[in-house]
């Protein structure tokens, strides 16, 4: 992440796509970090009216695999795909927003490894996340 990123070059992302489904936007993206947030609604509950921990999941894998990419030395012959990710759940939300920040933990040449931390509207811990993505050939 680079942080004259222009986030407007991330709109391909949300063509088709579980993003765009669930509401996920991008907001900010810095030396070192990128942040988006996601609706806590109809889209991303679980039966019991709170945001369901794969939804979560989805906002840390999004947010790590984007992380990659704007790492990629030539997007057009390089891929960035999850390769791992582990979830916990810490608290609840029923509604309004939560907030995914992205860090590396490690950048390498065929991996990256990210941490993820969610946060609700407060700034409260809901969910902390590790992922691990491979570098591929396209």
């Amino acid at each position: 992440m680079k942080a004259d990123f222009d986030l407007t070059a991330l709109d391909f992302l949300h063509t088709d796509s579980i993003s765009k489904l669930l509401g996920i936007e991008f907001i900010e993206a810095g030396e070192g970090y990128l942040i988006a947030r996601m609706p806590v609604d109809q889209r991303t509950h679980q039966p019991f009216g709170i945001l369901h921990g794969g939804a979560s999941v989805v906002l840390a894998e999004t947010l790590g695999s984007v992380a990659s990419f704007m790492l990629l030395d030539d997007p057009t012959k390089q891929r960035a795909v999850g390769l791992e990710i582990n979830a916990n759940h810490i608290r609840s939300v029923r509604e309004g927003w939560v907030y995914g920040r992205c860090t590396p933990i490690h950048i390498g040449r065929t991996t990256h490894i990210w941490d993820i931390r969610i946060t609700d509207e407060q700034g409260k811990l809901v969910c902390v996340s590790r992922l691990t993505i491979a570098v591929i050939g396209s």
